[in-house]
């Protein structure tokens, strides 16, 4: 039995007039999906209000969204009405643009019509296993979906044999980034037609959603990836930063190979912990791990550390040493701050990576040595090797798989993790009472520019530990150089007189009551050691909403 919207539309179309009844459902679900496609709501919910307006006002089968995976360039399912797009077989449903009906219409940018599933050769029915009887008795509608305001205006083909192609009324400012098709029933060439354009006009509306959509997938592609990523007992890395965890992930590729990491960053970033993650990822993790800063000996002590000395090699050699390309042996060595290496250094140090071996200060005969080697510079070794100051052909030999660790700066994402991860640290080591920062400290550390990056970040946080009595870390308890650097509004803020400050002071106490409290006003009194009645003066005082911090879900709030 046709539903009620398709009733209305035969109705109008045998009799001739009646237009009221044809457009009804119509205009019914475009008010729908305008409602639902509110900026207010999120852009999932917003999506599947959609599909459920065209599969719930008219008679359209299961609607749904295709998406280009930006990463893997294929077409992928990723909203459809009445099933989720991670369900088994929607998933794993992928196909190049250009192929199928779909392909068509993203690569043509035209719509299409299939008058009937069944007689179409390009039909692939790969999302959804429609039945035999399901593809006599269907037709099919494909529109692209365009970013920005352009869709295709062009005349719809009166047979189902091929895509309908037109001119895009936005040119090339509006990408393709997708398509919005449905099943439908059966119906004669001008119905079909009609339908198609209304789903042309929806698409038009849901260009921009369906962007994001694209973003999270890509988002969710890359997340994936780093999320897999696990540092055995390397407990030290924090970060939840996309950037970092893509340099995390880069870790992983490279740990395996015996390929030369070279590390590039400012200092204080982590190169040292990062190549320690790269060993931790290679078959020789169980194997030595030795480390040395080029740049904390002096030039002349450096060629003995790396390659060891015998007896009596020069005045003081009592005995012989082994160097740590040697201690290094079926493991790993880590050579810091490499720019600063003198070139004589250089030079053998090349000459250890192409023979894989090495010969002592004094000594008369090579060593072999296997070791995987991993360098790091916070210097531009391009312009050392235009200066002279660095040889070219050791430049080429170590750049084999260069990794950037972006500074503190550019993913503050990482700084609050990173506070706790310290904050746990020093608390326990100086036995402090400190659990956690307030929320104007954290302001004035997410607004700082960390030129010292997480070394810097280290130290601010060990030294607020040590100066902070209370279970809080607060503004005052930071370094005068964070204090100092904030915006103009937290240096407005330490001009202020006794009063300002007072207030200033008591509002930051209240929220943190609050925020620990849930929005319990009675616990957060008790917590501040003050009566239920100064407590709610305050509150009002200040205009602070207590339901603010309120969970979702959570039952009562003040008492």
């Amino acid at each position: 039995m046709p539903r009620a919207g398709e009733a209305r539309e035969r109705t109008g179309e045998a009799g001739g007039h009646g237009l009221e009844s044809l457009l009804d459902p119509y205009l019914e679900t475009l008010c729908r999906v305008t409602e639902g496609l509110s900026p207010r709501r999120p852009f999932q919910g917003a999506l599947r209000e959609m599909l459920a307006a065209l599969a719930e006002h008219l008679h359209f089968q299961r609607p749904h969204i295709v998406v280009l995976d930006p990463e893997s360039g294929n077409l992928r399912l990723s909203l459809a009405y009445g099933r989720e797009a991670g369900d088994q077989g929607a998933a794993d449903a992928a196909y190049a643009p250009g192929t199928g009906v779909t392909g068509q219409v993203f690569s043509s940018g035209s719509a299409c019509i299939v008058e009937r599933m069944a007689d179409h050769p390009e039909f692939r029915n790969r999302l959804f296993g429609r039945s035999r009887q399901e593809m006599e008795n269907l037709a099919f509608l494909c529109v692209p979906v365009r970013s920005g305001s352009g869709y295709g205006s062009g005349a719809l083909p009166s047979s189902g044999q091929g895509p309908a192609r037109g001119e895009d009324a936005a040119g090339d400012a509006a990408e393709i980034i997708g398509t919005l098709s449905a099943d439908t029933p059966l119906a004669p060439p001008a119905v079909l037609r009609l339908r198609c354009r209304f789903l042309e006009a929806v698409a038009l509306l849901v260009g921009r959603q369906v962007a994001y959509l694209q973003e999270e997938m890509a988002r969710q592609h890359f997340q994936s990836e780093s999320d897999s990523v696990e540092l055995p007992d390397m407990p030290t890395i924090v970060s939840v930063s996309k950037s970092m965890r893509g340099v995390l992930a880069q870790a992983a590729k490279v740990g395996p190979s015996r390929a030369t990491a070279l590390l590039r960053g400012e200092s204080g970033t982590g190169k040292e912990l990062l190549a320690e993650a790269i060993h931790r990822f290679s078959p020789r993790r169980d194997k030595p791990f030795v480390r040395l800063n080029c740049a904390a000996l002096p030039a002349d002590l450096v060629e003995g550390e790396l390659f060891g000395w015998n007896r009596g090699a020069f005045t003081g050699a009592r005995d012989h040493h082994r160097g740590l390309f040697e201690q290094a042996d079926t493991g790993t060595l880590f050579l810091d701050e490499i720019g600063d290496l003198s070139l004589p250094a250089q030079a053998k140090v090349l000459r250890a990576i192409q023979d894989r071996e090495i010969r002592n200060l004094g000594g008369e005969r090579s060593v072999p040595v296997d070791v995987r080697l991993i360098c790091a510079t916070h210097q531009p070794l391009e312009q050392l090797v235009e200066e002279g100051r660095f040889r070219a052909d050791l430049y080429y030999r170590i750049n084999v798989f260069p990794m950037f660790i972006p500074p503190l700066r550019e993913r503050r994402d990482d700084i609050l993790p990173l506070c706790d991860y310290f904050l746990g640290i020093f608390a326990a080591e100086y036995k402090r009472p400190v659990r956690r920062v307030s929320t104007p400290a954290i302001d004035l550390l997410l607004q700082y520019h960390w030129p010292g990056n997480i070394r810097e970040l280290k130290n601010v946080l060990e030294r607020a530990v040590l100066v902070c009595d209370e279970a809080v870390i607060r503004a005052h308890h930071l370094s005068l150089s964070l204090q100092t650097a904030g915006s103009s509004d937290t240096l407005d803020a330490l001009r202020l007189g006794f009063t300002e400050t007072v207030a200033k002071v008591e509002q930051e106490l209240l929220v943190d009551a609050l925020k620990h409290a849930r929005g319990n006003i009675h616990q957060a009194a008790r917590d501040l050691r003050v009566t239920y009645r100064i407590f709610q003066y305050k509150l009002k005082k200040y205009a602070i909403d207590y339901r603010r911090f309120i969970l979702p879900g959570q039952a009562g709030s003040r008492g």
